[in-house]
């Protein structure tokens, strides 16, 4: 599979509490959640973003609480996957939990900048970078969920995988 798409660019550690600051998770209203994506560090996010963009960030994306509210607020809000250097560990399993890709690319920072556009092949684990004009300016290697992980993202989400399960 290939995945194509704008870049919205976000530092290290951005941890759940930006991504969907607390006073939001009132609500089980998946856009709800989705127009208060990233508040603590963009209130403006969601209104920029469009469905099928991509985020790439730096190291340790997702640290802080468990709360799947997180992942589902990027989901939502149109983004595919998300390309970081690292991710925290619970973040990761809870974005294949729900069908949210993350990837892996160490470096990737370094080459990209916002309004960029990036494809991903899954399959071969490569990324090819674009500028704004359109041209490829480099490709990278990064890691793509594998095994039982590649399987739940392909069913949308753990709970799809279970169903798909249940009816063979």
């Amino acid at each position: 599979m290939k995945l194509k798409g704008k870049v919205h660019i976000f530092g290290d550690d951005v941890d759940t509490d930006a991504i969907i600051p607390g006073a939001y998770l009132k609500t089980t209203d998946v856009y709800e959640l989705a127009s208060h994506c990233m508040a603590g560090i963009d209130e403006d996010f969601p209104k920029r973003v469009n469905e099928g963009d991509l985020i790439v960030a730096g190291e340790n994306f997702g640290c802080g609480s468990s709360r799947e509210q997180a992942p589902i607020s990027i989901k939502y809000c149109g983004i595919k996957a998300i390309v970081a250097e690292s991710f925290a560990r619970i973040f990761y399993r809870n974005c294949i939990n729900i069908g949210l890709i993350p990837i892996v690319c160490k470096g990737i920072k370094k080459h990209v900048e916002d309004g960029y556009t990036i494809e991903i092949d899954l399959e071969n684990e490569e990324i090819k970078i674009e500028d704004t004009e359109g041209t490829i300016i480099k490709k990278i290697k990064c890691s793509a969920p594998k095994g039982l992980a590649c399987d739940i993202l392909s069913a949308g989400g753990l709970v799809n995988y279970a169903k798909q399960k249940e009816l063979k």
